[in-house]
């Protein structure tokens, strides 16, 4: 249940992770310690969002969000 100014719950790559209500995927992967979105992608119920709309997307209650990040190597 989402609150205003409150938390919601989501699932961030399995683990259950309480979030302030309103949060974009961009704060949150701020919060996550990632800064860079290059190599990066994220998916949302199981769509992948685009990296233009990680801004303006909020977090909803009960969302699942996977969040993978590439390295190269060799």
């Amino acid at each position: 249940m989402t609150r205003r100014g409150g938390t919601i719950e989501i699932r961030v790559n399995g683990q259950t992770r309480t979030v302030p209500s309103g949060v974009s995927v961009e704060a949150l992967l701020r919060e996550l310690g990632i800064d860079s979105f290059a190599r990066l992608a994220v998916e949302i119920n199981r769509e992948i969002l685009p990296k233009d709309r990680y801004p303006g997307r909020e977090l909803r209650s009960g969302d699942a969000v996977e969040v993978v990040q590439f390295v190269g190597g060799g």
